[in-house]
């Protein structure tokens, strides 16, 4: 391990113990959402691409991504969401999109959310599109309603895809302050209310063409399919990590009554190491294969809902605590196999 990567690892955990670990509660319970995080870890240089390789960008965020969800899946989720933004701008061939935007992203200055859930079931045969899109002197004009986009505040931005015709659509960098776009808070959900998540309206909403991602949405979403997924993955590392310290503090409870539960920590640590090492195997290669990496994604899914299961039984009535970390981690777990795509998506992406 180089001393770049050392340093790195100890800003991230600064970090995070600094400007995380102190609001998790008030995350899970009030609705809390963890910006100042999220810009510093751009401040701090540690989502820069530059001098690296995609390779190594993709690798060394994807750490990023299980350390943060190790104390709060909330806020690794919001993290998720800028990557994928992130994604959308680094793999766009539009030259004046990046000169705008990347550096930008990149830094903490802009964050940005997905815009994707609908388009990514439109494209599985799940949902029609919700947005139409009129090309028009300078770019295009859009209308819709997209019914929840994470990650956003005023300033923020978010990638979506428009349909021009039947066969065309069109995707498009959008910043929440447009002109006919209004935006409304969405925080009554189970879990997850401190991610910022509003439905987001738009009423002839203006794109110039500086801000257009891709005039061939369909293809850009295939190139960009492995590492939107893959950088979900880690959402699982983290809060399986997370889940099985907290069944090891708890072996010794009532004379070590837990070991007789079937399942143990050594069967939950096992099989996550190998699906990281699946996906390191994965991400290694030049060219992503989603499906693999899709594979990857629904096998943790699986193993976060039988870890943090484990764990509200290894911990029993301290677990059942409204404020407890393993009832906060259950609920992340719960809408880690409802992310776009979700468990059922996932399956039927892989069955075909």
């Amino acid at each position: 391990m180089t001393k770049s990567i050392v340093d790195k690892n100890e800003v991230l955990k600064d970090l995070i113990e600094q400007e995380l670990k102190p609001y998790v509660k008030k995350i899970d319970l009030d609705a809390f959402y963890a910006e100042s995080f999220l810009r510093k870890l751009g401040e701090s240089g540690l989502l820069s691409s530059n001098g690296r390789t995609q390779k190594e960008t993709l690798s060394e965020e994807l750490l990023i991504v299980s350390e943060t969800a190790k104390t709060c899946m909330t806020t690794a989720f919001c993290l998720w969401c800028h990557l994928a933004a992130l994604t959308y701008v680094r793999k766009s061939e539009n030259v004046l999109l990046q000169e705008a935007l990347l550096a930008s992203l990149e830094n903490g200055k802009l964050l940005a959310g997905t815009g994707l859930s609908n388009p990514m079931k439109f494209y599985a045969g799940l949902e029609n599109l919700h947005l139409k899109a009129e090309k028009v002197d300078g770019g295009y004009r859009i209308s819709g309603v997209l019914p929840s986009v994470s990650n956003l505040g005023e300033t923020h931005g978010f990638g979506a895809i428009a349909a021009l015709n039947d066969s065309e659509r069109v995707m498009c960098f959008i910043f929440c302050n447009s002109e006919g776009l209004s935006l409304k808070e969405k925080s009554e959900y189970l879990g997850l209310n401190g991610s910022a998540t509003y439905a987001c309206v738009f009423k002839d909403v203006f794109v110039p063409t500086e801000l257009v991602i891709s005039e061939d949405a369909d293809a850009f979403v295939e190139k960009i399919k492995p590492t939107f997924i893959a950088y979900q993955i880690p959402l699982g590392f983290g809060v399986v990590e997370a889940s099985i310290q907290s069944i090891e503090k708890a072996c010794n409870r009532q004379n070590g009554c837990n070991q007789f539960l079937r399942i143990q920590p050594n069967d939950l640590e096992e099989a996550k190491v190998k699906f990281e090492q699946d996906l390191d195997v994965l991400i290694q290669s030049d060219d992503l294969d989603w499906k693999e990496i899709a594979k990857v994604r629904l096998s943790m899914v699986y193993l976060t809902l039988e870890t943090v299961q484990a764990a509200m039984l290894h911990n029993g009535s301290a677990a059942y605590l409204k404020v407890s970390p393993s009832a906060r981690r259950l609920k992340e777990a719960y809408f880690f196999a409802n992310l776009t795509p979700t468990i059922k998506h996932l399956e039927k992406m892989l069955d075909c």
